[in-house]
């Protein structure tokens, strides 16, 4: 609900000062006409040896930067200076409790309690090793299988955790000094959500770690999919994530801001691409999986003059379509006016397929060489890519 800001202020700054039930709080983004030095801040408390300490880490776009201050004068001091600052979006974990503000453009705080639904841990010591993006502990990861019930990550899970957990952090990386209109939820879509664990983690991390007001929906085809994920998320009590039941290419989506697909098969991934450009959507991350369709095209087809090696072979043919299918994506991305590339983001041994194509839209037209290219590659190879078809764009721009 909209309220005064300065009660909403003060509000925060009594829990955040509250050295006995506070958990962790997060603060990001920016009021209207204020320009913070940090993209981020996180607090929580921490045990020294001279006494308990709210901890202090401000990141800027490159590092960093750690402080502590004693409850008592000197953390109030940190904190009012910091609430000086004009940080946009508030997110407060008490042992009992969470609170979330969000600060309008009219300088009005939109704010939201809930109440604890399961006791918190507080982790007080003071030198940790390199956080991970999301903590293993969380018990979300428990409520998708990949942890058990002690909080620990299943033998079994340890690849799909490490590949969402890289998939969070290339998120992480695209939207670095990325602002959002605060009058609004960020709009998010994950296509082909399957068991969600994507989809869940990367809730979690824009809300709890970016403390983003986010409108999320999961899209997948299957019945059980939706009905397994809607429960988990009504047991979380995240209201701002939904599942519906449709295709990758027609499931009712009005837009996106942000446009996620972890491992959609074959055309299934450039399905999510096209619906992402038609949506204009802001922040694109697909991870391919399967490549059947080019390798289908290449086998009934006639290879280049001098080429024909490359594709005699079956598993050469195979890793060749691999890496032509996703070239041509990246460039017809580019075409579309979408600065693109295409990373590693998970080492081979957790899953063979670790490629992930990161798009920014920047509405900036093709040059000639990017068009030309394009061209000779589809007319040499004789092969006509799904994500052309989608996008009206067979012969390029």
């Amino acid at each position: 609900m909209a309220t005064a800001l300065s009660p909403a202020l003060a509000e925060i700054r009594a829990l955040l000062l509250d050295g006995d039930r506070l958990v962790r709080a997060v603060a990001s983004g920016r009021m209207r006409n204020m320009s913070p030095p940090w993209r981020r801040v996180e607090l929580r408390p921490v045990a020294l040896k001279a006494g308990p300490h709210l901890q202090i880490v401000a990141y800027d776009e490159r590092q960093a930067h750690t402080s502590n201050a004693g409850f008592g004068a000197a953390a109030a001091q940190a904190v009012d200076d910091l609430l000086a600052l004009g940080m946009g979006n508030w997110h407060v974990e008490t042992l009992d409790a969470t609170l979330q503000v969000r600060i309008t453009k009219k300088g009005e705080a939109m704010v939201s309690r809930t109440a604890a639904t399961a006791p918190k841990d507080r982790a007080l010591d003071h030198d940790r090793a390199k956080p991970r993006l999301l903590d293993p502990a969380d018990p979300f990861w428990r409520a998708v299988g990949i942890a058990d019930h002690e909080g620990r990550i299943k033998p079994t899970r340890q690849d799909k955790y490490r590949q969402v957990e890289e998939f969070i952090r290339a998120l992480d990386a695209v939207l670095k000094g990325a602002t959002f209109p605060d009058d609004q939820p960020l709009r998010v879509v994950d296509l082909g959500c399957g068991n969600a664990y994507l989809t869940f983690a990367a809730y979690r991390f824009l809300t709890h770690v970016r403390g983003l007001h986010v409108a999320f929906t999961g899209v997948d085809t299957k019945k059980q999919a939706r009905e397994r994920n809607s429960q988990l998320a009504a047991t979380l009590g995240w209201d701002g994530l939904h599942f519906i039941e449709g295709t990758i290419a027609e499931a009712p989506v009005d837009g996106a801001d942000i446009v996620l697909a972890l491992h959609a098969c074959d055309t299934a991934t450039d399905d999510a691409l096209g619906r992402a450009v038609a949506w204009g959507a802001k922040y694109v991350l697909a991870a391919p999986c399967c490549h059947h369709d080019l390798q289908k095209q290449l086998r009934a087809g006639e290879a280049p003059s001098a080429y024909g090696t490359l594709t005699r072979h079956g598993i050469l043919r195979e890793r060749f379509a691999d890496m032509l299918t996703d070239a041509l994506r990246a460039s017809l991305m580019r075409q579309a006016g979408y600065r693109t590339e295409i990373i590693e983001f998970v080492p081979s041994e957790h899953t063979p397929r670790n490629t992930l194509l990161r798009a920014v839209k920047t509405g900036a037209k093709p040059d000639a060489q990017t068009v030309s290219e394009y061209q000779t590659l589809v007319k040499e190879w004789s092969v006509t890519p799904k994500l052309s078809t989608l996008l009206g764009l067979e012969a390029g721009f």
